[in-house]
């Protein structure tokens, strides 16, 4: 009884149907307003951060009064690079917790080449010339030192500095012997003060990890600028390479398969390979036998690949990935032949909607400019905060870390009770309503990105689905099938079933957002010793992860009922639910292989261009080693083509995915529906039929003993010949009679193997009977084929009544065939003994009987 309950009630057949229907009304209204409404307030956010952010923020360093250094169109154009007046200061634990050294910081046109102080310098007015570029504007040159350093108008001294992430900051070498030095000091002083150049190589390396991210950043970021158009001809080049790939499928689905398999282990042990080759070259090189563990996390990635343990690691997983496809593809074997013929049938249908395969590129362009949007508006929010300033001081006092107001500070009371204070500017935030619910809009942009992402991509789903219908059920293929299906479903999807989607779309996106929030929990969490919050938390990660995998899965298969059908979402997933549980066996096979020997597709399309953007951007091909940039990481734009080759191979391949569960439910519909006779044909090509049922039987024969019988389907008792017909109910019949039959007995066992003579002539006759109707199915016309069955039922009738010699005779020669045929054909169940003895023969069953 619960069994039925999760399959829910058959289709019926209804006469009226004849594909996605074109009658429907607006479904889920409600949440199509409620979709509307968030975009709005979407745009709404988008506005207000767009007057409000600056993104030069993020780009160019700020002085200590928050201007920009280098920004076109300002004072400091011409000025590019930060300088700090004392860099020892940065070696303050301040750096580490607000990202800020409290020392002065000044833009500067370059950065100095010399030692000098600010004593020397006022003894030459050529040195003071060289010395003021490096103080503040204001300063005025009649002041004493004293009074200079007072007012901190300029450095106590300037040091020998290279431009590095637009800082100045000291140029540091180190001698043989671990000597360091500054030009060609070791030592030198600073007012009354003897400074070591060991000293300065630490405040180097605070003000370096205060700015490690930023470094690794702005170094992506230049490689971006250098390589953006190679990337994007790589991008085009994967856009080619998987058009073409899927315009082969099309033609050779078959051959296209196998060539695709056999490629994908062939790339991968090329990369086992090459990997192996790095691994032995690296023998006996000093250094190369270093761990990754005793190398630990350094922002030079490529320093990562002069170490053996590097392509060791590579060789391993590569070779697991390998190992893992062997066996898949050994495995599976039988279910992979399925799954080709699957891809066949696919291709034929892609073949009649060929323009499914362009539509990838309008939900491509659509995810881009959602993503644009998202990224734009989130830059723009977090760069919208006012300058804040605040007392920065290495001596106790009371005003530290304060507000303050940097035009007045040096008159106000903070300054006299703490002279070695300074008011510099601190981070970007505000203390206004705005400032105060940023982290709200943040989340907000967040939760309708993933939404407006889910949106478009079962925008497509529905398309891809209403275009396959139609030519599924379309019962003359080329006449029958609309004009420009995809526009026709397009139209459709937008018309009615915006609220359905944006209802879909939304369930997923608050699993997503539920998520993030978990990952940025555990960021949190991951200084804490308490082992069961981190157990908890990744069990909650794990559920998660497998409630959204079970959501898409759903959504899926509910956004082509509603495109066959036009149904609201929540009733298009029960149907979808319950006629995938009525079918239970073949999901599988379609959702499972067919899917894998697609992402091997995917994986083969990745492999090639990987490749070649290796070879092209680490300089291995000599044609163009001119042509290729040069870059800090040359795997920053190799794993930007791998993501967006993937990406666009997806999205190619999606059609096919699409086309084959498309065509599942379909064919579990029609099955439901319909019976394979003239009044009520199936919509199923023969093909089709013969791959399901094979599929079908091959799950069963899995499965012997497991599957239970109400899962057998009826359409096992009624088998179509391979030009499309029915064969004679008596299949139906005898299944029927099988229904009714109650277990036997040792008895009745005992009764039944008296009479298995008789049985097997009814075999003879039975098997004679279908040979007639196939050769007639075959010779006749539709409505000949119909009298000639009538007639030859007829004449099964008459054999009741077939003179008593004539049936001895026959049973003679049966008995001399019965060492071949000691056990009947599973498909005819052997007739009910009767009372009156086991001598009497019975007549064969017939469609009257």
């Amino acid at each position: 009884m619960e069994n039925d309950q999760l399959k829910g009630d058959s289709r019926t057949f209804d006469p009226n149907f004849k594909g996605p229907i074109a009658n429907r009304s607006c479904t889920d209204i409600l949440c199509c307003l409620l979709f509307i409404l968030a975009l709005l307030g979407y745009f709404a956010v988008g506005i207000l951060a767009w007057s409000q952010g600056d993104p030069r923020k993020v780009i160019y360093p700020t002085d200590s009064r928050g201007q920009f250094c280098g920004q076109a169109g300002t004072p400091l154009e011409k000025k590019p690079l930060l300088f700090y007046f004392n860099i020892m200061k940065c070696a303050s634990p301040l750096v580490l917790l607000e990202f800020q050294c409290p020392t002065t910081q000044i833009c500067v046109e370059k950065c100095p080449d010399r030692f000098l102080t600010l004593v020397k310098a006022k003894l030459k007015n050529e040195d003071m010339q060289y010395y003021t570029q490096f103080c503040k504007e204001e300063l005025d040159p009649t002041l004493t030192a004293p009074e200079i350093l007072r007012d901190k108008m300029c450095p106590a001294l300037i040091i020998p500095s290279r431009a590095f992430t637009r800082r100045c900051l000291p140029a540091l070498e180190t001698l043989k012997g671990g000597v360091v030095v500054i030009g060609n000091e070791t030592t030198f002083t600073s007012g009354n003060t003897s400074l070591n150049a060991t000293d300065l190589l630490e405040a180097s390396k605070k003000s370096n990890i205060a700015m490690e991210a930023r470094q690794v950043a702005m170094r992506i970021f230049e490689d971006y600028t250098e390589s953006w158009h190679w990337i994007l001809l790589g991008l085009v080049a994967a856009m080619l390479l998987s058009l073409i790939f899927i315009v082969l499928l099309r033609l050779l689905a078959g051959v296209m398969v196998w060539v695709m398999i056999i490629m994908v282990i062939l790339v991968v042990g090329y990369g086992i390979g090459h990997c192996y080759v790095q691994y032995a070259s690296l023998q006996g090189q000093a250094g190369a036998d270093v761990t990754i563990k005793d190398l630990g996390l350094q922002t030079d990635f490529s320093i990562y690949l002069q170490i053996q343990q590097t392509w060791l690691a590579f060789m391993i997983i590569l070779s697991i990935v390998e190992l893992v496809i062997l066996l898949l593809l050994i495995f599976l074997r039988k279910r992979l032949l399925i799954a080709i013929a699957l891809i066949k049938e696919a291709s034929r249908a892609v073949g009649h909607v060929m323009s499914s395969l362009f539509y990838p590129l309008l939900t491509f362009a659509l995810v881009c400019l959602v993503i644009a949007y998202w990224a734009i508006t989130a830059v723009f929010l977090s760069t919208s905060n006012e300058p804040v300033y605040k007392v920065f001081n290495t001596s106790e006092c009371e005003y530290s870390r304060d507000t303050c107001n940097p035009e007045t500070f040096n008159t106000s009371n903070i300054s006299a009770q703490c002279p070695d204070a300074e008011c510099l500017f601190a981070f970007y935030g505000g203390e206004t309503y705005y400032h105060k619910y940023l982290i709200v809009l943040q989340f907000y942009n967040l939760f309708l990105f993933f939404w407006c992402v889910n949106f478009v991509t079962a925008l497509g789903q529905v398309t891809l689905a209403g275009a396959f219908a139609s030519y599924y059920w379309a019962l003359k293929k080329t006449d029958d099938i609309p004009a420009f299906p995809i526009c026709s479903s397009l139209g459709r999807a937008l018309r009615y079933h915006t609220g359905s989607l944006a209802f879909g779309s939304l369930i997923l996106s608050v699993v997503q957002v539920i998520r993030v929030v978990l990952e940025y929990v555990e960021q949190k969490l991951k200084g804490a010793e308490n082992s069961f919050s981190r157990f908890l938390l990744s069990c909650l990660k794990c559920c998660f992860w497998c409630l959204e995998k079970c959501i898409r899965f759903l959504n899926r298969n509910a956004y082509i009922m509603i495109s066959i059908y036009g149904k609201n979402f929540c009733t298009s997933a029960k149907d979808a639910f319950f006629l995938l549980m009525r079918n239970i066996l073949r999901v599988a096979v379609l959702d499972k292989v067919t899917d894998f020997l697609l992402f091997l597709g995917k994986l083969l399309i990745v492999g090639i261009v990987g490749i070649g953007s290796f070879f092209f951007f680490s300089g291995k091909i000599k044609a163009v080693e001119q042509a290729a940039p040069t870059l800090n990481y040359y795997w920053v734009p190799i794993l930007t083509l791998v993501f967006g080759t993937y990406l666009i191979a997806h999205g190619f391949f999606s059609v096919y995915a699409m086309c084959v569960d498309t065509l599942f439910l379909c064919f579990c519909e029609d099955l439901e529906r319909n019976d394979g006779s003239s009044e009520r044909p199936y919509y199923m090509s023969p093909e089709l039929h013969e791959i399901l049922s094979v599929s079908k039987a091959t799950d069963e024969a899995d499965h012997p003993a497991g599957t239970p019988v109400e899962q057998q389907d009826t359409e096992a008792a009624v088998p179509l010949q391979e030009n499309g017909e029915v064969q004679l109910k008596q299949q139906a019949v005898l299944t029927e009679v099988n229904e009714e039959e109650t277990p036997l007995t040792q008895e009745t066992l005992a009764q039944e193997e008296a009479v298995a003579p008789s049985a097997q002539e009814e075999v003879v006759e039975e098997k004679a009977e279908e040979q007639e109707v196939q050769h007639v199915a075959e010779s006749t016309t539709e409505g000949e084929r119909e009298t000639v069955i009538q007639n030859g039922l007829q004449e099964a009738n008459g054999k009741e009544t077939e003179e008593p010699e004539q049936q001895q005779q026959q049973q003679q020669q049966q008995e001399q065939q019965q060492p071949e045929l000691q056990q009947p054909p599973a498909i005819v169940e052997e007739p009910k003994p009767q009372e009156n003895g086991p001598q009497e023969s019975e007549a064969p069953l017939t469609p009257q009987d």
